[in-house]
């Protein structure tokens, strides 16, 4: 049986994930016990969502009397406290789902609970009490409220992950900017009705692990988000064992035909800009051109660029291939023979080739947002 990091190589506040299947909080619903039913079949589960504060605690209260499930707490940080205690017998990353009105409150959890945890700030929920409180929905229209609650939880030194709603702040490209810009390390989006082409343009504009939602229940529409840009895909109402194992199965088995479980689709085709591991030289007309533009990388870095990054590695290789190297090589699910001839050269299978395509594609994403860091001597 193949190794969950080598199968997904993807990793989670320093802990692997056994797969990319995430537990989405529901209130009053997703707690340590509802996970450990489940235990087997996700990488990580966001218990909560927990209201934090005399605010927030006020209005869960609020919605209780209307007849929704809360977790309500006399002491919610020792309740919060005995339930991470509860998650780590249980073998799933835990991430907290939080409601609090201000960044103090956040910090002050994450001072009594350490970093064993993810931090997830709800910037989603749209009940009316707790937008009212200042939680929810209002981080999304106070962004300033959002990024200083991020960058409290990242000076306690814990790992973040921010919760949005689609299709709610201005926009959505410049909310995750400053997301990433105020220190966030994972973007858990509610696509609502948008579909693959919102993700993609989440993709394309930060480069933080993406956690995409919303009726990701079979693996035809878990495929569509991973090749548009998600790294991993949460459930919430319809994350029965049964949905959950199927996908489990389906994926593990997509990952080990293919060596890149979320590989993009080719930019030709509508993929994300991950998939400059897979284009080849821009000399015609093609997305690549309007996409080198975009990013502000002039062609001839692109070409050098893509060469260095594959110096002492078997992409470099390739000489009787289109291009002169595997480098410019298109990706596994594309018929090519040349390709295949140069790949049966290196001893390489088309498993590898993705892996080594995965490599390339990191360092290029690395270059598209750090530039600066890139560049900067050792």
């Amino acid at each position: 049986m193949m190794d969950p990091y080598d199968r997904y190589e993807l990793m989670v506040n320093g802990a692997v994930m056994k797969n990319p299947l995430v537990l989405s909080s529901m209130a009053g619903i997703v707690d340590a016990a509802y996970v450990n039913a489940r235990k087997d079949l996700v990488g990580m589960a966001c218990i909560g969502g927990f209201s934090i504060d005399q605010r927030t605690m006020e209005a869960s209260r609020e919605l209780a009397a209307a007849g929704r499930k809360e977790f309500l707490y006399d002491d919610p940080v020792a309740a919060i406290a005995a339930q991470v205690a509860q998650m780590a017998e249980i073998g799933v990353i835990c991430a907290l789902n939080l409601r609090g009105s201000s960044p103090a409150s956040f910090r002050a959890v994450a001072e009594a609970i350490g970093p064993s945890v993810v931090y997830e700030i709800d910037a989603h929920c749209r009940q009316a009490p707790l937008v009212s409180a200042g939680c929810g929905e209002y981080l999304l229209k106070h962004q300033d409220a959002l990024f200083a609650t991020i960058r409290a939880l990242k000076e306690a030194g814990v790992c973040v992950s921010v919760k949005i709603r689609a299709g709610v702040a201005e926009d959505d490209r410049a909310l995750v900017k400053g997301i990433t810009a105020a220190g966030a390390d994972i973007l858990h989006v509610d696509l609502m009705d948008f579909g693959h082409a919102k993700l993609r343009q989440l993709r394309n504009s930060c480069p933080l692990l993406i956690i995409a939602n919303n009726s990701i229940t079979t693996f035809s529409a878990a495929k569509d988000m991973l090749a548009h840009g998600a790294d991993m895909l949460s459930l919430a109402r319809q994350a029965t064992p049964e949905t959950l194992r199927g996908l489990d199965k389906d994926l593990a088995r997509y990952a080990d035909e293919t060596g890149w479980y979320n590989a993009p689709k080719q930019l030709c085709r509508g993929g994300d800009i991950r998939a400059l591991t897979f284009c080849c030289m821009p000399v015609k007309q093609c997305p690549l051109i309007p996409t080198l533009e975009h990013l502000d990388i002039p062609r001839n870095e692109f070409m050098t660029l893509k060469l260095d990054l594959v110096k002492n590695t078997p992409l470099a290789g390739g000489e009787n291939t289109c291009f002169g190297s595997l480098a410019w090589c298109c990706k596994s699910s594309t018929p090519c023979m040349f390709r295949n001839m140069a790949l049966k050269e290196q001893g390489l299978s088309l498993h590898d080739y993705m892996r080594y395509k995965r490599r390339l594609s990191e360092k290029l994403m690395q270059r598209v947002f750090d530039a600066d860091a890139f560049y900067a001597p050792e």
